[in-house]
């Protein structure tokens, strides 16, 4: 067959290797990688409740570290409201009022801790009898951070771009690759 046979054959295997790897690094994130989300709550984001609930109960997508885990609930006037500690069970994470709310608006807010250790924190609210107007400038960190902790509510990572720039730096690098081959090759 000589060596102008396996020409083809060398090239579609470095075409194919490439190929390869732009798919593999535009693939979407396994869920190994993903943040741990608030997946529902008890009352919902903005619930209208006739009667003011005893607790609140928040239920995420992975378990919870009851040591990195901060709910923490705020009236109209972005008071904290007295609540117990955290109780935390598997994904779910609730605190009890420990005296009956009154009517108003008030704002859930926590922070928790994903499986690969960057923190995640949100907040929404609910209200009970006639709504009052909660404030309207969101904190940008609602739950206190422990300074042991990352404070970024992102928690960094690597984003898309430089994934695609280094698909984009493996598939020039190889087609430099081919091309010095093919020169090498044909000098001979």
């Amino acid at each position: 067959m000589g060596d102008r046979g396996l020409r083809p054959v060398v090239m579609a295997r470095v075409l194919g290797v490439v190929l390869a790897a732009a798919l593999v690094a535009h693939a979407p994130a396994r869920p190994a990688w993903a943040h741990n989300q608030l997946r529902a709550s008890d009352p919902a984001d903005g619930a209208m409740l006739a009667d003011p609930p005893a607790q609140v109960v928040l239920e995420f997508t992975e378990s919870l570290n009851p040591t990195y885990t901060t709910i923490v609930v705020t009236g109209a006037d972005s008071r904290p409201v007295p609540t117990t500690e955290p109780a935390i069970s598997g994904t779910r994470g609730s605190v009890a009022f420990t005296r009956p709310l009154t009517d108003g608006t008030y704002t859930v807010a926590y922070r928790v801790v994903s499986r690969d250790g960057h923190p995640v924190q949100g907040a929404f609210s609910f209200t009970v009898g006639r709504a009052t107007t909660p404030s309207t400038a969101t904190p940008a960190n609602p739950v206190p951070s422990d300074p042991g902790r990352a404070s970024t509510a992102d928690g960094g990572g690597i984003g898309a771009a430089p994934l695609v720039a280094a698909a984009g730096a493996l598939i020039l690098l190889a087609g430099a690759a081919a091309w010095l081959w093919r020169r090498e090759r044909g000098a001979r």
